[in-house]
């Protein structure tokens, strides 16, 4: 029997799993079998988390997150978690390995997912010349003709990082400008690499074993054109990942779990969420470990007020010196 579980092994995972591991609360960290790290193992130099003025690789920084959290003795393991139950005071958690283990308290620290663009094309030709991570297949492209779908932060990255290999990025935004900041936009525009397709959007990915092309939609006047193509990388947002707790927790109109103000507390009593699985605005790796840190000191004020082993877990109402709000609307999820 565990004091606390956490899923998840990003920014919000890993800080909750620091600051628990020093509360001397041994916490067991379910990191995944195959993304573990979370989405910053995609990401290449990462220019805007304090204390690396010079930048730092994002599986870098995962790395040491990690050795920081086992150094205090949080134990990781390399699997996933294929169900939940949160029902009683006992949190249970199976893995795909077929072993469970059993928690006082559940930290739910999932994250997200890359958004697809929901075409048949995309589906059918997914590794096969459609990719979401620019650093895991960027390598295949060498000076190939390619394209990033988006116009945020994460599309100019992963442009940037492709001209690196491919013989031209074009970047394609439904749009006539950008969403991304200011500093990536330019590092863009200054590319001699990149070219801009404004206001289109995909509305087909053309290839039979292999990409070779796509069908672009003018978002003004509706005209249709092909454009020849040897990959595509689909940068147009992430969506949280919520479907273990579908219909155990309530989630927000956003699709991201509901939490209790500015708590990490969820409409279950001894289960906390953290990170970009309660964020559907900042989404930040800054925001996410800040969001790890609520979480875990939550955690240990609900394990305080807990008591002896097997009393009933506390109403939000019982815990003292918790930040909170009354709950605003919330919805169940689909």
């Amino acid at each position: 029997m565990r004091q606390v579980i956490i899923i998840g092994s990003g920014p919000a995972g890993y800080t909750a799993a620091i600051y628990a591991a020093r509360a001397n609360l041994s916490p067991l960290v379910v990191a995944s079998s195959v993304e573990a790290g979370g989405e910053l193992m995609n990401t290449t130099e990462v220019e805007n988390f304090p204390g690396f003025p010079e930048a730092i690789m994002g599986p870098d920084l995962m790395a040491k997150m990690q050795e920081q959290a086992e150094r205090f003795g949080a134990e990781v393991l390399y699997d996933d978690v294929v169900s939940l139950d949160i029902d009683g005071p006992v949190k249970k958690v199976t893995l795909g390995s077929g072993a469970s283990h059993e928690a006082d308290a559940l930290v739910f620290a999932t994250g997200s997912a890359p958004r697809k663009i929901g075409i048949e094309g995309e589906a059918r030709l997914s590794g096969r010349g459609v990719s979401y991570c620019a650093t895991c297949d960027g390598f295949f492209f060498r000076e190939r003709v390619i394209a990033v779908v988006g116009g945020g932060d994460s599309a100019m990255e992963e442009a940037t990082f492709l001209t690196k290999f491919a013989s031209k990025v074009y970047i394609i935004h439904r749009r006539d400008e950008l969403r991304a900041s200011k500093i990536m936009q330019e590092r863009a525009f200054k590319n001699d690499k990149i070219e801009f397709v404004w206001n289109s959007e995909v509305v087909d990915i053309l290839g039979d074993e292999a990409v070779t092309g796509v069908v672009l939609e003018d978002t003004v006047d509706g005209s249709r054109r092909d454009l020849a193509l040897d990959g595509v990388f689909v940068a147009i947002g992430n969506d949280p990942r919520t479907h273990l707790v579908h219909d155990k927790l309530d989630l927000t109109a956003e699709g991201t779990v509901w939490v209790d103000g500015r708590s990490s507390r969820t409409s279950v009593p001894g289960v906390f969420a953290a990170g970009d699985v309660i964020d559907p605005t900042y989404r930040q790796a800054v925001t996410a470990a800040g969001s790890g840190t609520v979480a875990a000191l939550d955690v240990e004020h609900f394990l305080a007020a807990l008591g002896e082993a097997g009393a009933p877990a506390p109403d939000a109402a019982e815990i003292d010196g918790l930040p909170g709000a009354e709950p605003v609307a919330k919805v169940d999820a689909a």
